[in-house]
């Protein structure tokens, strides 16, 4: 079994899956990690709500359907921020495990570059949905609605919130880049 050292201030690196304990936005994101992985226990309870209202009481709502898939977005959303700022994204592992550790620094270099230019190219994209649907033609503030019975804002907020999060992937990307750039081997 093969066992890597930390390095003397206990911070764990990204060749062990974690960046070191210095990244501001690390730090930021693994402490709002729990609470944004609670939406999917909220979205459950409210579900469970729908449940008993519209089975035991004949009451169904017209807010659960939409709100359960908003906060399961928001959540899964979240999710690609956080596996990128622990740095336990998707790479090719049949590949990068048969290299040594020249060949996955250069592969680390690559691998985070392209995701940082593909991922601030996503928000840019991100960023004409939500603007579109934050304003409109005529530049005043209106938030697009589902259009439905319930008609909440959630598609204005969900664009919004997927160009925050692609903003902040480039970043870590970045930041990734740059922390691997400065270590050797």
């Amino acid at each position: 079994m093969h066992q890597q050292s930390e390095p003397e201030n206990g911070a764990k690196t990204a060749e062990t899956g974690n960046v070191p304990d210095r990244s501001w936005m690390r730090k930021a994101v693994a402490a709002t990690g729990l609470p944004f992985s609670m939406i999917y226990v909220l979205a459950m309870v409210i579900l469970i709500y729908e449940i008993v209202m519209r089975y035991v009481f004949h009451a169904p709502t017209l807010w659960v359907h939409e709100t359960t898939t908003f906060l399961s977005a928001v959540g899964f959303i979240f999710g690609g921020l956080y596996c990128v700022s622990l740095d336990r994204h998707i790479r090719i592992v049949v590949l990068y495990d048969a290299v040594g550790p020249r060949v996955k620094r250069i592969l680390d270099l690559f691998i985070y570059s392209a995701c940082a230019i593909s991922a601030a190219a996503f928000a840019y994209a991100a960023w004409k949905m939500a603007e579109k649907s934050l304003f409109t033609p005529s530049g005043s503030f209106r938030m697009e609605t589902s259009g439905t019975a319930f008609n909440a804002p959630y598609p204005a907020l969900l664009k919004l919130f997927l160009f925050i999060v692609l903003i902040l992937i480039s970043l870590q990307f970045l930041f990734l880049f740059i922390d691997k750039l400065r270590r050797r081997g």
